[in-house]
């Protein structure tokens, strides 16, 4: 059966954790000093590594040979957790065990002490589906947890956890990476892979992950099943309909220019391909807001998740448009975003929208209303 590229390269050592070196370098000196804390909160957006983080760092504790203070992988204990049916690091999901029962249940289980290592590690993961119950009854194994058990709570909301947990646990907040570790990284896994990619390809493919690891080997599986052991850029935008920005940006300049026919034009062509008009909507705000930055950054490029490319789409569009127009732009499109979903002709309105931005005297129109 294949393995997906997000399985496949999932790293089994802190050196091979990506864009998370404050965390890692900290997890690595708890390791490598032997101070090991009872509870540990992992929070941060999706697919940068938490779950990931909390393996390596369960195996690592164990381990009878660290290494640079990451799991050896050769020792007795290594081997033995790397098997199924280890009950040392047990994984739970929130999502589906979120009852007090469950809870009950584990700290029952936890005054057992490790079979093969030195700690019993119980990695939580989506922790904030828990009941408020099931909260009450794991805070008090926290307040006085047995020696040899850690809890790892990974979260994608940490907003939605009791202040009382929150004070329990020492936080690690995972950061989106940046765009240039990730076409590194996804570089790296293909030519393990076999794979040819050109440049071009690489950041399209990187800046559809959105700083997560997870979704952007995710989106790379799908593209390799298209292009096979070599991918084009042509071929990465067809996969991503990437092209349409192409008509995206055609209709910007065209509101830009007052064109109203050549407005018209483009919002029939991309009915016609099928293009969702609610989501046209929100595409046209992201890229006048996009502009703005463009006009006003020196660097927009650490700012905006776009390819170099559209940055000198950007750049040339900017010098059409003044930012008291922009503004405008922004703050119609963004008003029309919630009326497009239940407009019972969503067509009609995005196209009174861009007819009146097309033919807006920006000196008259208010930029915020008081």
């Amino acid at each position: 059966m294949y393995l997906a590229l997000y399985r496949k390269f999932r790293p089994k050592v802190f050196d091979e954790v990506i864009g998370q070196d404050h965390i890692v370098s900290s997890l690595k000196n708890q390791v490598e000093k032997n101070k090991i804390s009872h509870a540990y909160l992992f929070t941060g957006t999706r697919g940068t590594g938490k779950t990931s983080c909390a393996k390596i760092f369960a195996k690592a504790i164990n381990c009878l040979n660290p290494i640079n203070g990451s799991p050896c992988g050769e020792c007795e204990v290594c081997k033995s957790l790397n098997e199924a049916n280890n009950v040392d690091i047990l994984e739970i999901d929130a999502a589906s065990n979120n009852g007090v029962n469950e809870i009950r249940e584990l700290r029952e289980k936890i005054k057992y002490p490790p079979v093969c290592g030195k700690f019993k590690v119980y990695i939580i993961d989506e922790v904030h589906m828990l009941t408020d119950s099931a909260f009450n009854a794991l805070l008090k194994t926290l307040e006085e947890p047995p020696e040899h058990a850690v809890f790892i709570l990974a979260t994608t909301e940490s907003y939605k956890l009791p202040a009382t947990i929150l004070s329990r646990c020492m936080r690690f907040d995972f950061r989106l990476v940046p765009t240039e570790l990730l076409v590194q990284h996804l570089k790296n896994v293909l030519t393990k892979s076999g794979i040819k990619c050109d440049e071009k390809s690489l950041e399209v493919i990187s800046l559809a992950g959105n700083g997560s690891v997870r979704d952007m080997l995710s989106v790379a599986d799908c593209v390799v099943s298209y292009c096979g052991e070599e991918i084009t850029y042509k071929k990465v935008l067809e996969v991503l309909g990437n092209s349409e920005k192409d008509e995206l940006y055609k209709i910007v300049e065209s509101i830009i220019d007052g064109n109203l026919g050549e407005i018209l034009t483009r919002i029939n062509e991309l009915c016609l391909n099928g293009k969702n008009l609610v989501s046209l909507g929100k595409d046209l705000s992201v890229c006048f807001k996009n502009l703005l930055v463009v006009k006003n950054c020196t660097d927009p490029q650490k700012i905006l998740n776009v390819t170099k490319d559209e940055i000198k789409i950007l750049q040339e569009l900017s010098c059409k448009v003044e930012s008291k127009k922009l503004l405008v732009y922004m703050e119609k499109f963004s008003a029309v975003e919630s009326e497009l979903k239940f407009a019972l002709s969503p067509r009609t309105l995005i196209e009174i929208t861009c007819l009146e931005c097309a033919s807006l005297d920006v000196d008259s129109a208010s930029v915020k209303k008081n």
